[in-house]
């Protein structure tokens, strides 16, 4: 299958998807629980994950698959043909509270290499898709980062983990951020900020997210113009599509300037 009917697959399958999340919301019908004790999960999420994987694995059997709920071992993600990398509910939080930056998000990799990405928000009526190459779209229409070129006007997205004990360490970077940047954004779906990133809502984002929360949306925000990479090296045997440890996604201007804020925060941190 060629790529521009593979991402026409993906987007048709997340837009059903959207529309399994819309009628669990307008019915509230869904429960939920806790993994590992702080990780909020829906049973929406288990299956529109299920959904996601039949309906790929009845167009595409031999691909193999990625999300939350099904991860081969990390060190083969560089090794798979034809891998899709899924976040059936990308804002689960979200969409138990009835907010509305929630997003399914179906990339597909080759030999760790993301070539296509959907981030479909189905509360917000937006579509997100691009090719590797090809740049980006909302809609159907090009859309391009911001070209803002001081650090001091930006306004940078990010979030923090589930687990309490590991946010006091990324105080320190949110503290250089609000001091240098304009401002700070926390909006709960790390692939709805990197498409805010590809639009231009906002000039950066950065985190330390899974594989299935930014493959598609780090596809989007390069093809629409974002410089992409990592305050620190990636370790060998993992993809840096794939990676997502101290991600970084920035406007070209200020990325590397942002890069070296944080990092500074950090060796402070460490003193």
């Amino acid at each position: 299958m060629r790529p521009q009917q593979r991402l026409e697959l993906a987007e048709t399958i997340a837009r059903e998807a959207g529309e399994r999340i819309i009628d669990a919301r307008r019915e509230h019908r869904f429960s939920h629980h806790y993994k590992d004790g702080h990780e909020l999960v829906t049973d929406v999420d288990v299956a529109i994950d299920t959904l996601i994987s039949e309906r790929l694995a009845a167009k595409l059997p031999d691909d193999e698959r990625l999300s939350e709920e099904l991860a081969p071992e990390r060190d083969r993600l560089g090794e798979a043909d034809a891998l899709w990398v899924v976040d059936p509910i990308d804002g689960t939080v979200n969409f138990a509270h009835g907010l509305h930056h929630v997003a399914v998000s179906i990339a597909w990799a080759s030999r760790g290499e993301v070539c296509l990405g959907v981030v479909h928000a189905p509360f917000l009526g937006e579509t997100f898709t691009a090719l590797k190459g090809q740049g980006a779209l909302c809609n159907g229409k090009p859309i391009r980062t911001s070209h803002v070129i001081d650090l001091d006007r930006c306004l940078v997205g990010t979030g923090f983990p589930y687990r309490r004990d590991g946010r006091p360490p990324l105080m320190r970077r949110l503290q250089a951020v609000l001091t240098h940047c304009r401002d700070v954004r926390r909006n709960g779906s790390a692939a709805l900020d990197l498409c805010d990133v590809a639009c231009g809502r906002l000039d950066a984002y950065y985190e330390s997210v899974s594989p299935w929360d930014f493959a598609a949306g780090r596809l989007i925000a390069r093809e629409a113009g974002a410089r992409t990479g990592h305050l620190y090296p990636c370790p060998e045997g993992i993809p840096r599509d794939l990676y997502g440890e101290n991600l970084l996604v920035a406007s070209p201007e200020v990325h590397e300037e942002l890069a070296e804020l944080l990092r500074a925060a950090d060796d402070e941190r460490l003193d």
